[in-house]
């Protein structure tokens, strides 16, 4: 078994509806969860996770974030920001910064060493961050010139061929790219040959069909990435949803069958989405209800 350090890597956020985010709970319940501001919006991370194989010398992502890919009239549309500074919608032509690339620059870690990059579903703002920023000339590259890509396979067949009701959400120009790149791997089991044994999959379909939560264990800790499954402390109440999810009550169903695993083996949740929280440990209150526990805004060189 090999040693794990991990680190949470913030990327840019997005403000989007705060009703769209809990889809079957009233404003009045989650404003005071996520304050709005005046256009409804709630502000969210697109958080990563770097994890670095010390026995193996390898160094993981998890997630690439929502980057900076869109058209400037998109970066406003979709309420693109950067963590703690104002919005991207006076950014004209030019080439606003890709806010993970600089903070994995801050601990070292330049694009070309990347090993591999665990994608849990392949929607903007989860796969965005693989591709350069947007130019007003010019094709979009990828930013991890030698990682390879793990993608659930049957989420990428969602991907290729989307309903309409979520076509907008992918982005075929990386689909393009990563198909030419050879970097492909589809995951269709427990496992990645890439990863190794500490390294298993589980796969859910209430959010997108094959969403895929990777669950690392290492010597002395668990963590598991919730993706969309779970996108942060509020949504561990197991009724909350979002108007993004495809199949509400099955997402319901799955969700509550990994807090139980979580609380039984006390595995920490990975959260991608929440502003405050990028990791947490979940227990079962008085009245039988999920609760995180242990909550930490950010991950600094966690052991595992």
């Amino acid at each position: 078994m090999s040693s794990y350090i991990l680190h949470s890597i913030e990327g840019n956020r997005q403000r989007l509806d705060g009703g769209s985010m809990y889809g079957n709970v009233p404003r009045t319940m989650w404003a005071p969860w996520s304050p709005p501001d005046g256009e409804n919006r709630i502000e969210l991370a697109c958080r990563t996770f770097l994890i670095e194989d010390l026995g193996r010398d390898l160094r993981i992502l998890l997630e690439a974030g929502i980057g900076v890919f869109f058209h400037p009239k998109k970066l406003a549309r979709f309420g693109v920001i950067e963590p703690g500074g104002p919005g991207l919608e006076g950014v004209g032509e030019g080439r606003p910064e890709h806010v993970l690339l600089k903070n994995l620059a801050a601990l070292g870690v330049a694009p070309d060493a990347i090993d591999v990059v665990v994608l849990s579903h392949l929607h903007f703002d989860h796969a965005g961050g693989l591709l350069t920023p947007y130019r007003a000339e010019g094709s979009y590259e990828l930013v991890f010139p030698h990682a390879r890509v793990l993608v659930g396979r049957r989420h990428w067949e969602r991907a290729k061929v989307p309903h309409q009701r979520d076509r907008v959400s992918f982005v075929p120009e990386l689909l393009r790219l990563l198909e030419e790149s050879g970097r492909l791997e589809l995951v269709d089991g427990e496992s990645s040959p890439t990863l190794g044994d500490d390294f298993s999959f589980t796969f859910s379909d209430g959010h997108t069909p094959g969403l895929m939560l990777t669950e690392l264990r290492g010597g002395s800790r668990a963590v598991v990435f919730c993706g969309d499954l779970i996108p942060g402390c509020p949504w561990i109440h197991v009724p909350v949803t979002m108007g993004y999810d495809r199949f509400p009550e099955l997402l319901v169903d799955e969700k509550e069958q990994l807090l139980r695993r979580c609380v039984a083996l006390r595995t920490r949740l990975l959260f991608t989405h929440d502003p405050s929280c990028a990791m947490c440990r979940v227990e079962i209150d008085e009245r039988g209800r999920f609760v995180a526990v242990e909550g930490q805004a950010a991950v600094k060189g966690l052991e595992l």
